[in-house]
């Protein structure tokens, strides 16, 4: 076998690894997130998962940031092309709306898991699951101030609202099962920008 055969292969094993990472901490939290749960899950031996990270804090940092990638793949990209300004802030709350409410990945938004978890454990993940946050808090916020004179509230006062919704959407959701959750959230975005 080939150096970059192998070499592929350690690649395209590790982003399985961190792939599923992703699904199980979406459930069972960062902390879930064992060598051994993966290991077992995909058929492979804990070294043989360790050796790809060498140790849980490594495969919970990559964890973190594929889970970031993603969110900003599905929440972020499908509306990056829509008009600047309220056009744009109501699609950025419609498309985290919809994933929100979707079933990737399973256990709801990964960062509404993972931010209660690591709020107040300082170090590297806290960091990581912070820095994704303060991002999407930035990108919310930037897309508010270009609707400045389309909404009637402050652009910080407008992202503080539509995250309380989006928290509120989560919760109704996914830990009551309110069906009605949904059709709610979308009335209170709506009332929020009109």
């Amino acid at each position: 076998m080939s150096p970059r055969r192998t070499l592929a292969e350690a690649r395209q094993t590790r982003a399985g690894i961190i792939r599923h990472g992703v699904d199980v901490a979406s459930v069972e939290g960062l902390e879930g997130l064992t060598i051994g749960r993966l290991a077992t899950d995909l058929g492979m031996s804990k070294s043989g998962v360790l050796g790809h990270f060498g140790d849980k804090e490594s495969l919970q940092l990559a964890v973190v940031e594929l889970a970031a990638d993603e969110f900003w793949r599905d929440v972020w990209e499908p509306v990056a092309a829509t008009p600047a300004g309220l056009p744009r802030l109501r699609a950025v709350a419609g498309s985290w709306l919809r994933y929100l409410t979707g079933d990737r990945p399973p256990g709801g938004c990964f960062f509404m898991a993972a931010g209660p978890e690591f709020d107040d454990r300082p170090g590297p993940v806290r960091d990581a699951v912070a820095g994704a946050a303060d991002r999407w808090h930035r990108e919310l916020l930037h897309q508010a101030r270009q609707a400045h004179g389309e909404v009637a509230q402050d652009a910080e006062q407008v992202v503080f609202e539509l995250t309380g919704i989006m928290l509120a959407l989560h919760a109704a959701h996914r830990l009551r099962r309110d069906p009605s959750a949904p059709a709610r959230a979308a009335r209170a975005v709506a009332r929020l920008l009109d």
